[in-house]
């Protein structure tokens, strides 16, 4: 009973003093910047980045000669005529890209934030040239380091929407383009042997936004098409594909 009474008689000697001596107020901590933003956090209202890259456009090539994906007519390979089919495409069509939107500005935001992300894009660059690359993707060149290629024609002019049915041979043409095959400065027909499962012949196209300053002549022609790839890679402003099956039968083999 006597341990009882003394610890109540301590609690009520200390709740005693706490009432006489109360802690001083918790003081709010300094305040920063106006509108900054606590530490280890990205303040919004920032701008964008670099401007973003134009996309490829998706262009369309076709042919009167064969449905894409069907097998081409004898006249085109090697069991027939051989010479080129007329192919017509689509041009670039140059579409502004969309103005973005700025992000809201913080509402104590600095003047010199203003306007951020908000500055005009330049024009994309005209197209001037195009490429067309026809290459039997179920095969292997020579070198074993490729397809093989059965026409790449560059520098064709950016006023054209097609190539006439039988180009003439030769590696530099009449209106400024360039032309080499496997075999030559030629277009070479498709040639599966019969043995084999039908071949696909893919035909593209590019457009460019430059001239490519390869010769046709001068190198081999592994060399030559690594060389026109090489300097087209960062010019593509448009691509279309089209695709046409061949080999040889029976009654065409040689």
């Amino acid at each position: 009973m006597r341990t009882t009474l003394t610890i109540a008689a301590s609690l009520l000697c200390a709740a005693t003093l706490a009432a006489q001596n109360p802690p001083p107020a918790q003081q709010p901590p300094p305040a920063g910047p106006q509108g900054a933003a606590p530490a280890g956090q990205r303040q919004g209202g920032g701008g964008g980045g670099g401007g973003r890259g134009r996309a490829i456009q998706v262009l369309s090539l076709s042919t009167s000669a064969w449905v894409d994906g069907a097998v081409i007519p004898l006249k085109y390979t090697q069991a027939g005529e051989e010479v080129s089919p007329a192919l017509t495409w689509t041009t670039v069509v140059d579409v502004p890209p969309a103005t973005p939107t700025p992000a809201p500005a913080p509402a104590a935001a600095a003047p010199a934030a203003a306007g951020r992300g908000q500055a005009a894009q330049a024009p994309p660059p005209p197209v001037k040239s195009y490429v067309l690359i026809v290459h039997d993707i179920d095969s292997t060149s020579a070198d074993l380091a490729s397809d093989t290629l059965h026409w790449m024609v560059w520098n064709i002019p950016a006023t054209s929407h097609g190539l006439p049915e039988h180009v003439p041979q030769g590696p530099d043409l009449a209106d400024g383009s360039k032309q080499i095959s496997v075999t030559g400065p030629y277009y070479r027909g498709p040639a599966a042997p019969a043995t084999g499962p039908m071949h696909h012949y893919v035909f593209d196209l590019y457009a460019l936004d430059a001239m490519i300053d390869v010769p046709a002549v001068g190198a081999a022609v592994p060399a030559t098409r690594a060389a026109v790839m090489a300097a087209m890679a960062t010019h593509v402003r448009g691509k279309a594909t089209m695709v046409g099956r061949f080999k040889y039968t029976a009654a065409t083999a040689k």
